[in-house]
């Protein structure tokens, strides 16, 4: 007879917690759109508390941003980024409206939520993408969404036309030289001076990169940004400096998903004479215009014209970026300051035509070993970030705060209101809180940006389908796969390349 033994069970048939997370939005920052956004935090913060089945593991929360485009929700796009990372198995949501405006996101977003095993509760429909019949009530309800979206931008739309048509529109945008007082564009002479100086240099001979490069000698202020070949190309070229105002250079088209493009004849444009004061006068500026074109400096489509390499090329000496030059019989690429005098740098020159033909034998290189180097580097990654990630609850206790903090606010104006707070309390207490809140928000921007090793994670995953779109080996130079894969080239000499690819991988090629 057969001796038979029981092997007890090791694992425990306590079910794993199901981790769910919230996401809410507010389109705007109303004090009632404010109240509703505490509220969904203080609500979530609390659900499921007590739940022995599901884990609260966080909110994700958008503050007057729109809901017709993921890319501009950045705690969206963390919401999924944190999906595809096995962070969450279900998260819940006030509407399919909060969720999205946009009915092809909102079905893209939610099958590959579906595809990961994760589900999506939208509680004033009362739908559960666990059952797989709801599809079509989503389609139907983000629709609706949608068309609301699109009727109220329509209406804005029509009105910034009428004011465009009779010459009353003023762009919220404001060129260098110019400040917007009561709906008025006046001169400011400091800047104007500045102005002249571009378009003198500029007929004189000088190109845009060294009108640039005086400007930031000089030590000349500009607001946001130093001066650059942009902002020198955008000054000569704006006929707003001759009194004139030219609108819907640019729109915004009519479906979703809204996406800004150059008005190349597809709607009307709308010139305004002596609209403003000039600084600049008619002749000096079709002349500058004539000597642009001239010089080829023009732009192509949305961008300017340029060498895939431009910008990517560093002297591995100095530090310095290098330059392109034309040779008589080949184009190079130099050091700057070895360019200006040899003593600053030792540097030597290197020809385009080699730093191509090492990319391709690089890339080639990579392409028949990729599968022994970055498919266990992936692996590895992903593991170790796996171990990393713990249930932190630090975002949630943030959102709790601000939202306490917010309230606060609230409170203080009604009391100010009643007359029961005096105007220099109130906004002394305001501004307190203020000053707490932003702070908050700066630890809470900090703690949700993507981690470094996500990051890495997805540009090696980006390399690996570049690598693996096709088995054919690099015959010649491709600039598409170059502007995809390199970040930056250090020269370490005329015979060694140093290819510092996404994902920070570095690899050395001798040319």
């Amino acid at each position: 007879m057969s001796n038979v033994t029981v092997i007890q069970p090791t694992i425990s048939d306590e079910k794993t917690k199901i981790r769910v997370a919230a996401y809410c939005r507010v389109s705007s920052d109303s004090a009632d759109q404010i109240n509703s956004f505490m509220a969904q935090v203080t609500f979530y913060e609390n659900f499921l508390s007590d739940s022995t089945t599901q884990q609260f593991v966080g909110i994700y929360a958008d503050e007057g941003i729109t809901g017709t485009r993921i890319d501009k929700r950045d705690e969206f796009k963390r919401l999924m980024h944190d999906c595809r990372r096995g962070k969450i198995d279900r998260i819940i949501t006030k509407s399919i409206s909060r969720f999205s405006r946009n009915t092809k996101d909102c079905l893209t977003s939610v099958r590959e939520l579906k595809e990961l095993g994760i589900s999506v509760l939208f509680e004033k429909e009362d739908i559960d993408t666990a059952n797989m019949t709801d599809e079509m009530m989503i389609t139907l309800m983000g629709g609706l969404a949608q068309e609301e979206s699109v009727s109220i931008s329509n209406n804005v739309r029509w009105g910034i036309r009428k004011q465009m048509q009779n010459g009353t529109f003023i762009a919220s945008s404001v060129p260098y030289g110019y400040r917007l007082i009561d709906k008025k564009l006046i001169v400011v002479k400091s800047e104007a001076e500045v102005v002249r100086k571009i378009f003198q240099m500029y007929l004189e001979g000088n190109g845009i990169n060294t009108i640039a490069a005086e400007l930031r000698s000089l030590g000349l202020e500009r607001e946001n940004s130093e001066w650059g070949k942009n902002a020198v190309r955008y000054i000569l070229s704006n006929e707003k400096y001759i009194g004139e105002s030219t609108f819907q250079k640019w729109y915004m088209t009519s479906t979703l998903p809204y996406r800004c493009k150059e008005n190349k004849g597809e709607l009307d444009k709308y010139n305004v004479t002596d609209h403003h004061e000039r600084i600049i006068s008619k002749e000096v500026f079709q002349s500058v215009q004539k000597l642009i074109k001239k010089r080829g400096e023009v732009k192509v489509g949305n961008t300017y014209s340029q060498c895939p390499l431009s910008g990517k090329i560093y002297c591995g000496e100095c530090g310095t970026l290098f330059k392109f030059k034309q040779r008589r019989t080949y184009g190079c690429w130099v050091c700057r300051r070895h360019d200006e005098s040899a003593e600053n740098c030792s540097a030597k020159q290197i020809s385009e035509l080699d730093v191509y033909n090492t990319f391709v034998c690089l890339y080639n290189k990579l392409k028949q070993n990729y599968k022994q180097i970055l498919l266990p580097l992936r692996s590895q990654l992903q593991e170790l970030n796996l171990k990393k990630f713990s249930g932190n609850n630090n975002v949630l206790d943030i959102h709790k705060e601000i939202a306490q903090f917010k309230e606060q606010t609230h409170v203080l104006a009604r009391l100010k209101t009643k007359g029961f707070l005096d105007d220099v309390k109130y906004y002394e207490q305001t501004n307190e809180i203020t000053s707490k809140i932003n702070k908050l928000q700066q630890k809470l921007r900090q703690l949700t940006q993507s981690d470094d090793e996500d990051d890495i994670i997805e540009q090696i995953s980006l390399l690996i389908s570049i690598l693996e779109k096709d088995n054919n080996m690099l015959t010649e130079f491709d600039d598409n796969i170059f502007e995809s894969v390199v970040e930056k080239i250090i020269v370490k000499s005329q015979t060694e390349l140093e290819f510092q690819l996404i994902g920070g991988m570095k690899f050395k090629e001798k040319c």
